[in-house]
């Protein structure tokens, strides 16, 4: 079913997996999908839950340390465990690795919010008994995960069940994989605990100070039960000892709070939502009105594949799991299913998820743009660090504002990502068209990285370059005039002038003053981006992703063993930097965001060229292929790439899913199928769509929302059908034709 993830392997690696793909979160809070008893012995785990932004300070540690290099880099903190469970029938444990298993469906309901796990299992010695766990993590609560645990032996039995709260917790480390923390495995340690009714536990981090409390309770029903309340030193257990005659209950309530959104009332914040004790009936019927409206308006519907469908609902739904609804979180490159890449915010937020909430989301769309406009001063100040007189330069990766690449050729060098940002708080204004927003939020972004681009950037020969910078591809490091920032930095520039001369004119004097600009400045805005120098190929028409690249030798991709990729693992980057070879789409990425800047062949000849040099080792790259390919009028190459983007994390193609999921790549799924198949754009015009449907795929249909309307696209083999379900009169364009749509009349058009 399209709506289901279901496994039922055994394995210690594809559990690892199943951990990341049955997380449950709603953007503050994550558990991932543990199961409650653990596995057998010697089996590894990663077991953890995570609040969104909580996180702990370690020191980088250099064999050579230069100016204003980081010291310091921000982590995702495993915090308390409320999820375990153990189950004894008449004195045996239960475990999956133990005994029997006669029964087993491990299933993630997309379209209820829950997941659940039925066990049929015979003892050791035995005993047979059904066992059902069912959990969730509220969407309407944000503080309470969810338990439910149904005990059903086939005979009477004597059953010991204990839930604990553990604040014993550490960090996975894993020292060969660069790509998960290797060491500070123990962030936090146990500053209370409180047994009684409720069992409290608070833990604080050693460096950040932050505070983090679980609260916990439980109901048994459907048998006369001996509790008891074990105190240990950071874990509390409660205990439950009965008679099981037939099916017995027991339901457990978790909360959690921490210092960023509940201050200094932690404890008592998490019994006000423990107060009640809700019933797992009503929080699943909860869960499921929040899903119902979501999909109402999120769905994304391909006819044909079941498959893809599968891999389309379980991207969308881990996507909304993830994202940070509040100004102080964003969304961790591996959302809160896993702690690779330390939780940090990366560019992935704003050029390949953020779309996915802006388009159908807008109202979480706004809290992540208000938590990078929240980061303005720290932005200012890593500026100044790295020798800027003016400007915002955004951190590479962060949680909080400060940069946490160690490496900065690729992370501090990455300027583009101010670019970035600037670009997704344009997309915001014409989307939505709120110019109190304008005023408040987009206005000041604008202007300070408008000024840091003036500072780095210099005019030769009349034309405005960038030197030293690093664009997204990976594979190469500091160079002169990367096209994709460039162009980016361009766009940004050119909007600045726009935003300022869009607010009113009483406001444009408040903020003049308060931002210290003058009209001066703003010309020079103007006139660097009207002279940006993008690096151009005449030899062969296209688009140079920097000064130098085309002059290097070509890396000989197709006689490169397959042992050998990724390439970041089996090579120094200084052999990477040496070649032509790209870890995924950079100046293609450019032409996808930014398609007016150049013309249709050159667009064409410059993705036929980066497409022979491109590895694809990064999860980003395959959705930007496929979406020019398909701008290109290339739709059999559109589908090859999308089919790698799809299903990801559920096969498990990169081979890490288990240190969380690829985020990113998720939301290009959705803007493969959005920008790249239906070929939507935002401009500043309006909406443009050039469909193309894959002759795979019998329909594709989807829903947007534009300018306070909701609109419905279907695509199928002879026409796209857009209708207007909400909102006024829209105008839009159709490949070159202007088209008027109405809610009383869907209009039909040929593809």
């Amino acid at each position: 079913m399209t709506w289901n993830v279901t496994n039922n392997e055994l394995t210690e690696e594809q559990l690892l997996v199943n951990e990341s793909l049955f997380s449950l979160g709603n953007g503050f809070l994550g558990v991932r999908g543990n199961v409650e008893e653990g596995y057998g012995p010697d089996m590894t785990s990663i077991r953890g839950t995570y609040i969104n932004a909580y996180h702990d300070e370690t020191e980088i540690e250099y064999g050579e340390k230069l100016y204003a290099f980081p010291e310091t880099q921000q982590k995702l903190v495993n915090i308390i465990d409320s999820q375990t469970v153990t189950i004894d029938i008449d004195g045996e444990r239960f475990s999956m690795f133990s005994g029997k298993i006669l029964g087993l469906e491990r299933v993630l309901h997309m379209d209820r919010g829950i997941q659940e796990r039925r066990v049929h299992w015979r003892s050791p010695k035995g005993k047979e008994v059904k066992l059902t766990f069912r959990r969730l993590v509220s969407f309407t609560r944000k503080e309470l995960f969810a338990q439910e645990i149904t005990i059903d032996p086939s005979t009477p039995a004597e059953v010991h069940v204990a839930a604990s709260v553990n604040g014993n917790v550490s960090n996975f480390v894993d020292p060969n994989d660069p790509r998960v923390a290797s060491g500070h495995a123990e962030r936090l340690h146990v500053t209370a605990q409180e047994a009684g009714e409720v069992l409290h536990v608070t833990n604080q981090t050693y460096e950040t100070k932050l505070n983090v409390h679980c609260a916990s309770c439980s109901l048994l029903e459907g048998a006369e039960a001996d509790k008891e309340v074990i105190e240990e030193e950071g874990k509390l257990t409660e205990t439950y000892s009965f008679q099981a005659d037939g099916p017995v209950v027991l339901t457990r309530w978790n909360a959690y709070t921490d210092t960023y959104r509940h201050e200094n009332r932690l404890k008592e914040k998490a019994e006000e939502v423990l107060a009640g004790r809700p019933a797992f009936s009503l929080l699943e019927k909860e869960q499921k009105e929040y899903l119902d409206h979501f999909w109402m308006q999120a769905n994304l519907k391909v006819g044909g594949d079941e498959s893809l469908q599968q891999g389309i609902h379980f991207n969308l739904y881990h996507l909304l799991q993830s994202a940070g609804r509040d100004a102080v979180s964003n969304i961790p490159a591996k959302g809160l299913s896993g702690e690779g890449y330390e939780g940090h915010y990366f560019w992935d937020t704003e050029i390949y998820m953020f779309p996915v909430f802006l388009m159908t989301q807008p109202e979480i769309a706004k809290q992540l743009l208000k938590y990078r406009h929240s980061l303005l001063d720290a932005a200012r100040a890593r500026a100044k660090e790295v020798g800027h007189s003016q400007g915002a330069l955004f951190p590479w990766r962060t949680i909080t504002g400060g940069e946490c690449s160690a490496y900065f050729p690729a992370g501090t060098a990455q300027y583009h990502i101010s670019a970035d940002i600037s670009y997704s708080f344009i997309q915001y204004y014409l989307v939505t068209g709120d110019e109190d927003f304008l005023r408040d939020y987009m206005l000041e972004v604008l202007t300070e990285t408008s000024r840091l681009w003036m500072d780095m950037g210099h005019e030769k020969n009349g034309m405005f370059r960038l030197d030293d910078v690093t664009g997204p591809d990976e594979y190469t490091c500091i160079v002169n005039n990367n096209y994709y920032t460039n162009v980016m930095a361009k766009h940004s520039l050119r909007w600045a002038v726009k935003a300022w001369q869009k607010l009113p004119e009483g406001d444009r004097r408040v903020w003049a003053e308060k931002l210290d600009l003058k009209e001066s400045e703003m010309k020079q805005w103007e006139k660097a981006a009207k002279n940006m120098y993008l690096p151009y190929s005449n030899e062969l028409g296209i688009q140079a992703q920097d000064d130098t690249f085309l002059n290097k030798k070509v890396w000989d991709l197709e006689n490169t063993p397959k042992e050998k990729f990724p390439l970041l693992l089996h090579y120094h980057p200084l052999t990477l930097y040496r070649y032509q070879v790209c870890k995924q789409a950079d100046t293609v990425l450019g032409h996808f965001l930014l398609e007016d800047e150049a013309d249709e062949e050159t667009m064409r000849r410059s993705y036929d060229y980066y497409e022979k040099v491109t590895t694809h080792d990064s999860s980003l790259s395959y959705c930007v292929f496929s979406m020019m390919a398909a701008r290109l009028g290339r739709g059999d190459k559109a589908y090859r790439y999308f089919i790698e983007t799809a299903r990801l994390d559920i096969d498990n193609t990169h081979k890490n899913t288990k240190d969380g999921l690829h985020l990113a790549n998720m939301g290009g799924t959705w803007l493969a199928l959005v920008f790249g198949f239906a070929g939507m754009r935002v401009k500043e015009k309006g909406l443009v769509f050039r469909p193309v449907l894959p002759k795979e795929w019998d329909t594709l249909s989807f829903r947007i929302q534009y300018q306070g309307r909701l609109l419905e696209v279907t695509l199928n083999r002879k026409e796209a059908v857009y209708q207007l379900l909400e909102g006024k009169t829209l105008h839009f364009t159709h490949r070159n034709e202007s088209v008027t749509v109405t809610a009383s009349r869907p209009v039909k058009l040929a593809i």
